[in-house]
């Protein structure tokens, strides 16, 4: 008998959910929602395989190409993260591409006398390029770079080499997704969950050759100076395959760029231009620091002036595009001259009372800088069907990077700058 009240209930029960059900339903349907959005894991490199790694190999294709190097008759082109093209350019109108070194995790090089200097992921390593089909490694310098802003334990048998990207789409039926439609997301790996917070850091005597203004490694004297985010790292290369390790300068989050000038070195930031004065090699001094809005920041210098340009872009967090002529007659004290509006400017370069100044996808510009303050009346030319990255101008040849290419024009008139020759990029397969 007592069971009558609740077996009632529970048939009243199940009707009210029947007849509730498509409302339900409908909720459901009209609150679903599909979002579709990148993940990017960590993969782990063991540092045996690391070390085994660096190898010549045969001329390839350019795919990816990212810092250039100029040294006596060749070229190094960086495939990022991949390795070095070795180029023949005695003829820049016919540049031949000899060999590869694949060097994993590269990204920047230097060299003095034969002697090739290169990050590989963690490690610097040196390079015999006397015969560039048949590159040696002839040293190795071991745990020096942190890599994604992480100093890795010599006692670590493995490192976090870089992270691999996948497209996710999921649906959700309470609107309400764990991350933004379009948007990026990170596994960290110590709480084995997905977060949309980016890791940190998501790189004399003998003759020298020249890098560009995206350069992280340049050579004065005796000395090779690399810098990664937040310092500035010293190697003594008086003894060329024997670097030793110098002092380890903290400068600040958001290190960028390393331009050497006469007894100074300037080094660029998301923050500012920080001045060194460089007298002593072994021992640079900090003079002073010109700050700027937030932005990606490579500089070049040419007398008293510094040459700066600012882009926005995700891994500076600026919005600013523009040109900063800085004067440095007093390092101590550097001064705003003048700004220029620019399109989305990368790397630049200066011969004299030539600026060549690349525009990313808006091509490369050529300015007459006799005057400083009326640089923006004075552009002789402007290439526009090509993507440009950094330029290095070498005498009467500008040599330039981009992402379709490497290209060399004959500037001996820069109003009317003459191709010399490009060697394409070919997209990888698949």
């Amino acid at each position: 008998m007592q069971k009558k009240p609740l077996l009632l209930f529970q048939r009243a029960f199940l009707w009210l959910l029947f007849l509730g059900a498509p409302f339900l339903s409908a909720c459901t349907d009209e609150c679903e929602s599909t979002v579709t959005y990148t993940v990017y894991e960590p993969v782990y490199m063991m540092k045996d395989e690391l070390r085994a790694s660096v190898k010549v190999e045969p001329a390839r294709a350019l795919q990816n190409p990212g810092k250039i190097y100029a040294y006596g008759d060749f070229l190094l082109v960086n495939e990022v993260d991949k390795g070095i093209h070795v180029i023949d350019n005695s003829n820049p109108a016919s540049p031949q591409n000899l060999s590869f070194i694949s060097i994993p995790g590269n990204v920047d090089m230097a060299v003095k006398g034969n002697i090739l200097y290169a990050d590989n992921y963690i490690d610097l390593v040196v390079l015999d390029i006397t015969q560039p089909q048949q590159v040696k490694l002839v040293n190795r310098v071991e745990n020096i770079f942190p890599v994604h802003g992480l100093t890795i334990s010599p006692a670590s048998t493995s490192f976090l080499a870089t992270y691999t990207s996948r497209q996710v789409t999921e649906t959700y039926a309470d609107c309400n997704g764990r991350f933004q439609d379009g948007g990026v997301v990170y596994y960290d790996q110590a709480s084995n969950s997905y977060t949309t917070k980016a890791p940190a850091g998501v790189r004399n005597g003998n003759p020298m050759g020249k890098g560009g203004s995206m350069a992280r490694f340049t050579i004065t004297g005796d000395h090779l100076y690399t810098v990664n985010l937040s310092s500035l790292q010293l190697f003594d290369i008086s003894t060329l395959t024997q670097p030793q390790k110098g002092a380890s300068i903290p400068l600040g989050w958001g290190i960028e760029t390393i331009f050497p000038y006469q007894d100074k070195l300037f080094i660029g930031s998301t923050s500012g231009m920080h001045i060194y004065d460089n007298s002593n090699p072994a021992s640079p001094v900090h003079l002073s620091t010109y700050a700027h809005v937030r932005s990606c920041d490579p500089v070049v210098v040419e007398g008293d002036l510094a040459w700066v340009t600012l882009r926005s872009g995700n891994t500076c967090d600026g919005f600013t595009n523009q040109l900063e002529v800085i004067n440095i007659s007093n390092p101590r004290s550097p001064q705003l001259v003048k700004t220029y509006p620019m399109q989305h400017p990368h790397g630049l370069g200066i011969d004299t009372n030539t600026l060549f100044l690349c525009e990313g996808a808006f091509g490369l510009k050529v300015f007459d800088i006799k005057d400083p303050l009326k640089v923006s009346d004075h552009q002789l030319s402007h290439f526009k069907n090509l993507d440009a990255y950094d330029v290095i101008p070498l005498g009467y040849t500008l040599v330039m990077v981009g992402k379709d290419g490497l290209y060399q024009y004959d500037y001996r008139n820069p109003a009317q700058m003459k191709l010399l020759s490009k060697i394409p990029v070919t997209p990888a397969a698949g």
